[in-house]
């Protein structure tokens, strides 16, 4: 086995996961190629947050078979782990299902074949704790069918640099308890769990030196760092409301299990760095925005002022039927704290419309959140029966047509919301992390697109600009995708 090819479906916990699995195949001496060059090995780490993303991954199944009928395939991810029925075993060719994250490492390394030539030979041995005595063989490598033939292996390794993308993400935490009724994680990632303070920085020092500019912090529930659960008391909901009182820690503090610390002591550290020169968090819950977060926001330049919240809905109705533990004024406090604290801070969201039981009422409860809030962008997220979650067998169900003018509704209005955010800088400038040198656009620190205007881009030729360089734009217009601008220095 020579080659391998990754599909990556979800979010940015998936790309970071699929991030070390590549790191891993290549340090076994394999070549990673496009799916269109029909490698030897297929690694489809999948995703199931709807039922849209499971049949995304079903088809990228079927299309790696398509491709190279011979090539093996491991199928991981949230999906593999679901008790749903979406994912049949395939027999046709030779495909691993990986439901235990656990495994995932073992049976890499024993579909790679080893064993490991040059210098990562002893690397490798080392971390892995497989010498030469290894019976894992090449010739045998497809004939795992019990996990008791896997060898003991630790979990993939911490990354040292994130390639093809300019800015790396740094997955902090895993699996989340909560209870809310449309979501299927808890089910297939149910285990909360935090990365050691000491690993985190490791990899982000690891990733600064890799040339990264900028790193995105995530976890599956990134509020839940530190916790051994996600759920709040009603007393520790209560507590974070109050101003100044950075988070609500668990009883136990264990540092080198992640207990006891929380995100707010992981960015402290994170943001000190030396050359790190953006720190972004990927995802919050309403509840985690306290204080104590927004201080570290505010003392570190380096931390992007832009927060992105898991909102949902602006009705209380709706919330306390998906069982969110937050109110709609809530929200809005929590809001208002953000831009009491922030400079006109960019506040991104997710919200889910047409869940079973949302009135007319409702809907436009969401509507004027939105509108009083300014969000600067709005992920919306028609509600589709999800199998497994409480959700599913929720009554009063809103007509799909409904649903999907809803949808179009907030859609609209967030494409308005935004457009208004960013012209709000009109005439200012700002950092542009170059991602696209041939079309010299980029995300700013508030995470918009930025364009630099084809008049401009005229003028600078001759000029040398890299990828993953940060250029200072000025703002001359915005429009739906983002805004354009003209560079002001290099």
């Amino acid at each position: 086995m020579r080659t391998f090819a990754i599909y990556t479906l979800g979010c940015k916990v998936n790309s970071y996961e699929s991030a070390q699995i590549r790191q891993f195949l290549e340090g076994l001496g394999l070549s990673c190629v496009k799916p269109e060059e029909k490698p030897d090995l297929f690694v489809i780490n999948t995703c199931c947050v709807t039922s849209t993303a499971s049949a995304k991954s079903r088809h990228y199944i079927k299309r790696a078979l398509k491709l190279n009928p011979t090539a093996v395939r491991v199928i991981c991810g949230c999906l593999a782990g679901t008790q749903t029925g979406e994912l049949c075993r395939d027999e046709a060719g030779t495909t691993h299902l990986i439901s235990d994250r656990t495994e995932l490492s073992a049976m890499l390394y024993h579909i790679a074949g080893g064993p490991l030539s040059g210098d990562s030979s002893a690397r490798y041995s080392e971390i892995l704790n497989i010498g030469e005595s290894s019976n894992i063989k090449p010739e045998n490598c497809v004939q795992v069918k019990n996990k008791t033939e896997l060898p003991s292996l630790p979990v993939l390794p911490l990354l040292t640099s994130f390639k093809e993308q300019t800015r790396a993400f740094l997955k902090v935490q895993d699996g989340c308890d909560g209870l809310c009724a449309y979501c299927i994680i808890p089910k297939v990632r149910p285990v909360v769990q935090s990365k050691p303070i000491e690993e985190a920085i490791f990899e982000a020092k690891s990733l600064v030196a890799a040339g990264h500019k900028e790193i995105v912090v995530t976890g599956v529930n990134l509020g839940g760092y530190g916790r051994e659960t996600v759920r709040k008391t009603k007393d520790e909901r209560r507590r974070t409301r109050d101003e100044g009182i950075a988070d609500c820690l668990s009883p136990k503090r264990d540092s080198a299990k992640g207990f006891g610390l929380t995100i707010v002591d992981l960015l402290e550290e994170l943001a000190e760095i030396e050359g790190l020169k953006r720190l972004r968090v990927s995802s919050l819950e309403p509840g985690d925005i306290t204080g104590g977060l927004l201080d570290v926001f505010c003392a570190h330049s380096n931390i992007m002022p832009h927060i992105h919240l898991s909102v949902q809905s602006g009705s209380d109705g709706v919330l306390k039927r998906m069982c969110r533990p937050y109110s709609a004024s809530e929200l809005r406090e929590k809001i208002s704290m953000i831009k009491g604290r922030l400079d006109r801070p960019a506040i991104t969201c997710d919200m889910i419309v047409g869940f079973p039981g949302e009135t007319e009422a409702d809907f436009q409860e969401t509507v004027e959140l939105a509108k009083w809030a300014g969000f600067s962008k709005m992920h919306v997220f028609p509600f589709s029966v999800r199998a497994g979650t409480a959700a599913a067998k929720l009554k009063n169900r809103i007509d799909s047509k409904i649903i999907k003018k809803r949808a179009e509704i907030l859609r609209r209005l967030g494409d308005e919301l935004g457009v208004r955010f960013r012209e709000q800088f009109l005439g200012e400038t700002c950092e542009v992390l170059l991602e696209d040198t041939e079309t010299m656009r980029g995300r700013c620190e508030r995470y918009f697109l930025v364009q630099v205007t084809k008049d401009c881009r005229m003028s600078i030729v001759g000029c040398r600009f890299n990828k993953n360089e940060i250029v200072r734009v000025k703002i001359m217009a915005a429009t739906e995708e983002g805004a354009e601008g003209k560079i002001v220095q290099k």
